[in-house]
């Protein structure tokens, strides 16, 4: 039989002795603690622990009360996350001014194909703001002038609405380790090339400006590395001779939404796992999965020849004799 298991988040600024204080709580609960990670980034400490509490000697809210306490001692801030927490879970999606990844997650959600609610959309501009109403989500503007976001307001707001996955629907900023050690593995990204390939801004322009003949899209999990996150789905397209930037958008923008939407599905499935910044499929994924190209895109590709033919000739050879 298969366990799930309880997630515990601990992020804050980095000090001795925090592994030790938060697995010394849980062993005196009888929490066994079956993966444990941690890291370090810009004076940011995160540690994120998978533990089995079907054995443990208290209650679930009594844990929840004992971790936040000990965090308020720590000054770290600690979450619990329990298999049962939510039947239905929450999307937070992130945007700035492009719609069309948006547009898919509601029409998604409004025929009943997305398995989770969209609780809110937060933009670092207000341009997409009638999109969510028409779909009745509500939405909040953390930028300023600029398009520079409060990101302690960002944080706040996805813990007022309990967001189980957060979604950069072409949201055109990058997210500090503050926000992303919290939702480890639970912050998905488009983005507009075939990774590792052309990271960063303008990627459909680097994409023309290196003369490449097939571009494409990805949508990953983010960490704190820029576009180095990893890779859940991808979209491929053949770039047209003579394209300009606005015709690659053209043809990459809809499979941003597929490929986003793809993986959204497979994330809220339990279908997909990482290790060592690797995805896999688990074996309770579904066969019509689409990771990358169609399946049909395979019979048009030569099966022969292949390496080895020397073997082969040498092998005859000595069948001959």
């Amino acid at each position: 039989m298969t366990r799930e298991f309880t997630e515990i988040t601990v992020v804050g600024e980095d000090d001795t002795g925090l592994i030790a204080n938060v697995t010394t709580l849980l062993f005196e609960r009888s929490i066994n603690i079956e993966d444990l990670d941690q890291a370090v980034r810009e004076g940011v400490f995160r540690m994120t622990m998978r533990v089995d509490t079907a054995d443990m000697v208290c209650t679930q809210e009594t844990l929840r009360e004992d971790l936040h306490e000990l965090g308020e001692e720590l000054g770290v801030d600690v979450q619990v996350r329990f298999p049962a927490d939510r039947d239905t879970k929450q999307i937070a999606v992130l945007v700035t001014k492009e719609s069309h990844c948006l547009e898919a997650i509601f029409e998604a959600w409004a025929s009943g194909e997305l398995g989770a609610d969209v609780s809110v959309v937060i933009g670092n501009h207000d341009d997409l703001e009638p999109l969510a109403e028409k779909y009745d989500v509500p939405f909040h503007d953390i930028g300023d002038e600029k398009g520079t976001p409060d990101e302690q307001q960002l944080l706040d707001l996805l813990g007022e609405y309990d967001a189980d996955l957060i979604v950069l629907a072409r949201y055109m900023r990058i997210l500090s380790p503050d926000v992303v050690f919290r939702y480890e593995s639970r912050i998905i990204n488009v983005h507009p090339s075939l990774l590792p390939s052309f990271p960063g801004a303008e990627a459909y322009l680097q994409a023309l400006e290196e003369g490449v003949r097939i571009a494409g899209v990805t949508a990953h999990y983010v960490t704190t590395d820029l576009d180095q996150g990893p890779i859940i789905t991808q979209r491929a397209f053949n770039v047209p001779p003579n394209a300009e930037r606005d015709d690659l958008e053209r043809l990459g923008q809809p499979l941003e939404a597929d490929a986003l939407l793809e993986a959204i599905d497979l994330h809220l499935n339990d279908n997909i796992a990482v290790h060592r910044g690797r995805t896999r499929l688990r074996e309770s994924a579904s066969d019509d999965v689409q990771l990358g190209s169609p399946p049909e895109l395979d019979e048009q590709n030569p099966d022969r020849p292949l390496d080895g033919l020397g073997e082969i000739v040498a092998e005859d050879g000595e069948a001959d004799d």
